[in-house]
């Protein structure tokens, strides 16, 4: 395959026959279905599945309000990065757009802490991934179905997008359709109106019954807030891929139009019908080696539940992973056309996939599956709690940089305001004001402290390398992060890839 660097934005505009194409070397390779997929299957994560019963455990029918509170978090943060990604599609997304609004120090930091959170994702949902097969097929040992299930997925990424594209879609399809089947029967067992069910059918009574709605007290709400708060990582994913769609600013707006409905019915529908279904103190909810979900199945009668689960939960997990490979290479795409990155990262093949990028997210994710067999409680667990606290970092960026990127596009551009943040600027600042409160509040727990701390404590580094090497000479500023072919003369973003 012969590689080609990617050109500079401005001319690749001028010189494409297709308007629609992607300026940078990738392909517009993402058909309207895909993107739709990858949009509704982005909030659905193997944590919903896995780690929903620890949450119901902690805070009773009241999870029901932590998952709310979250949801409505992540629908405000999807609203601004709606309003910039529908402005101007690219694969750097929020990283690029920080570059812009707050300075090149911010868009280098966020961009490699985005890129390192799912490098180690990828080795988390490996592992997960082998576990299960090995419980399957016990002759293979779990290390080599983790390297099988990541070699499988790396060679579909980097055949090309429209590959990552229908594995998504499939894998996408496959929990939807998982989810809201679990919806409509467990909804129907809930009330009595499922033939041959072994549930009662108690309605809304275990709701309130066991110490009512908030068992564990108000409190609970938090405790539970820190425990989803994760499960919904992986919504911006559609805004990355947007740029490889055949009408990115379509996509984009359908996506944030509807993060809504997916949120209420896939999180919050599928809760309500387990808390309907049993009451919150069942002792299979808070079983590890059960989960809610299977509970829940098991309630009904559904024969071999847990196998059933088993399956949806891989399809989960090789999803997340099919997505963290695509979703860091693009990261770590974007960063080397702005000069960020080695320049390798930036070029792509005559198929428009930027097979450097993509192979050296890979490599670092077998380093991490490796550390997770050798070292799973010292170095792995280092790597988690680094990376932990991540994602609600991006969230913060993303509301600073919306709030700097509206005045851009107005001023520069404003018919591409196609889609506005609602009560701009206060309901922004009251976002930056929700996530901080969740960041403050983990330091009360201890899992959560361990990973505020040394995920600032990595933030802090990163952002420490950025503004020193702001301050290097251009020559040795390509030597100690990048290339500057991409980003123009002494390193400095190409501004007309952006509004």
């Amino acid at each position: 395959m012969s590689a080609q660097p990617a050109t500079n934005t401005a001319e690749a505009k001028a010189g494409s026959s297709d308007p629609g194409a992607p300026p940078d070397g990738l392909k517009a390779g993402l058909k309207n279905r895909h993107l739709s997929m990858i949009a509704i299957g982005g909030v659905i994560g193997a944590g919903l599945f896995v780690g929903s019963g620890a949450g119901i455990a902690k805070a009773g029918p009241g999870i029901l309000i932590s998952y709310a509170l979250v949801g409505l978090m992540v629908v405000l943060v999807m609203r601004m990065l709606g309003e910039m990604a529908a402005a101007n599609p690219t694969s750097g997304s929020f990283s690029a757009y920080a570059d812009r609004a707050l300075g090149r120090w911010a868009g280098f930091s966020i961009g490699w802490l985005y890129w390192f959170f799912w490098v180690v994702v990828l080795a988390v949902e490996a592992t997960a991934g082998a576990t299960i097969l090995e419980g399957w097929v016990p002759a293979v040992p779990q290390w080599a179905w983790a390297l099988i299930v990541m070699v499988v997925l790396t060679a579909a990424n980097l055949v090309s997008v429209s590959s990552y594209g229908e594995f998504e879609f499939w894998f996408a399809g496959i929990k939807v359709v998982a989810i809201a089947a679990f919806i409509v029967v467990g909804g129907l067992a809930a009330f009595g109106a499922l033939p041959g069910s072994d549930n009662e059918g108690a309605g809304f009574e275990h709701l309130t019954d066991h110490g009512g709605f908030l068992p564990h007290g108000a409190g609970a709400i938090l405790t539970g807030v820190l425990l989803v708060v994760f499960s919904f990582m992986g919504s911006e994913i559609v805004t990355l891929a947007a740029g490889e769609s055949e009408d990115p600013q379509r996509a984009v707006t359908k996506a944030t139009n509807s993060v809504i409905w997916r949120i209420a019915v896939f999180y919050l529908g599928s809760i309500f019908v387990v808390v309907t279904l049993l009451p919150w103190n069942d002792p299979g909810i808070a079983d590890k080696t059960k989960g809610s979900y299977v509970s829940a199945l098991d309630s009904i009668g559904i024969p071999h539940a847990g196998q059933v689960m088993n399956v949806i939960v891989l399809t989960a997990v090789l999803s997340c992973l099919n997505s963290g490979l695509y979703t860091a290479s693009r990261m770590a795409f974007s960063l080397g056309q702005r000069g960020d990155a080695p320049a390798a990262f930036a070029r792509t093949t005559s198929r428009g996939v930027p097979q450097t990028a993509i192979l050296g997210s890979v490599v670092f994710g077998f380093v991490a599956v490796w550390f997770n067999y050798q070292w799973p409680t010292t170095v792995f667990q280092f790597l988690l709690n680094s990376s932990g606290a991540v994602a609600l970092f991006v969230w913060l960026v993303i509301c600073f940089t919306q709030l700097r990127m509206r005045g851009i596009v107005q001023r520069e551009s404003p018919e591409k305001l196609t889609v506005r943040m609602w009560l701009f600027p206060y309901l922004t600042w009251a976002t930056i004001a929700m996530i901080s409160f969740v960041l403050v509040y983990m330091l009360t727990d201890k899992d959560g402290r361990d990973q505020v701390l040394f995920s600032t404590l990595v933030a802090v580094l990163v952002v420490a390398f950025a503004l020193v090497r702001d301050r290097l000479p251009a020559a040795r500023r390509v030597a100690v992060g990048g290339s500057d072919g991409a980003g123009g003369a002494g390193g400095k973003p190409t501004e007309s890839a952006l509004p």
